[in-house]
């Protein structure tokens, strides 16, 4: 089903975002990766994926904080793919503040990246959808889309507002063949997150298996992290066909965490 469609995935240059981009293209999707990073390697990446599975890649640098750029971005890929038939909003940017010191700008910039982007890139990609009775969109929230936690005001925000996202475009687009979900995973070994544990066992002195442990007792019940591949199959299947039925759902992948 998923053969020659072609999937937008914004932020999607190095972790969760690019294990999504692999396993769509897996799938035989098209892919429009988007994000930043070093030239070379985003390069490699891109390569990677057109020899490894037969599909063609583009890489688009917009800044997700700029409309205009957004506009570039789609605008790119339904010319080089003739349509954007899948959109995963994964772009997000994470600040770690109590609230009376947050920085305007940086809760400006986490509503544009996190947020608004979504809007952009849905509100833009979606015209085509509705031509072609075909589409589908996934909103990578979190686990702190459904519960909240201090010091990170912005995130908690507006990942819980990308599920509002999701269940307000499924009931617009409830009458044709597109779907509008969230998916929200617990943690997972993204940079940023094995950048935090590298902090944690450096802290904590504590060799890699033993900190992961210590990271996740307060975290998820499983006690080790969501496994990326996981949240990629997820986001597959959503897709796809067994997914058609499924919309303005926000569904969890964490472990057991929101379970606890």
């Amino acid at each position: 089903m998923l053969k020659g469609k072609c999937a937008l995935i914004t932020g999607s240059t190095q972790g969760l975002g690019y294990a999504m981009a692999e396993r769509l293209a897996a799938e035989g999707c098209h892919v429009a990766l988007n994000g930043f990073g070093d030239p070379a390697e985003i390069e490699h990446k891109r390569r990677h994926l057109e020899d490894s599975h037969g599909v063609r890649v583009l890489h688009h640098g917009a800044d997700l904080g700029v409309p205009d750029q957004i506009t570039d971005l789609v605008g790119t890929a339904e010319r080089a793919f003739g349509a954007v038939d899948i959109v995963i909003n994964n772009a997000v940017v994470r600040h770690f503040s109590p609230l009376e010191d947050f920085k305007t700008e940086d809760w400006d910039r986490a509503l544009a990246v996190n947020l608004s982007a979504a809007f952009h890139v849905t509100r833009l990609a979606l015209p085509g959808m509705r031509r072609r009775d075909f589409g589908r969109i996934v909103n990578i929230s979190s686990i702190f889309g459904q519960r909240g936690t201090v010091n990170r005001v912005d995130y908690v925000t507006t990942q819980t507002a990308l599920i509002g996202f999701a269940r307000a475009v499924a009931l617009e687009v409830a009458g044709q063949n597109i779907t509008c979900n969230a998916i929200c995973p617990g943690s997972s070994p993204t940079p940023a997150i094995e950048q935090r544990l590298a902090d944690f066992m450096a802290e904590k002195g504590q060799p890699r298996d033993d900190a992961v442990r210590s990271f996740m007792a307060s975290r998820q019940p499983s006690g080790r992290f969501v496994a990326m591949d996981g949240v990629a199959s997820l986001t597959a299947f959503l897709c796809g066909a067994g997914g058609r039925d499924i919309t303005g759902a926000a569904i969890p992948i964490d472990g057991g965490w929101s379970a606890s």
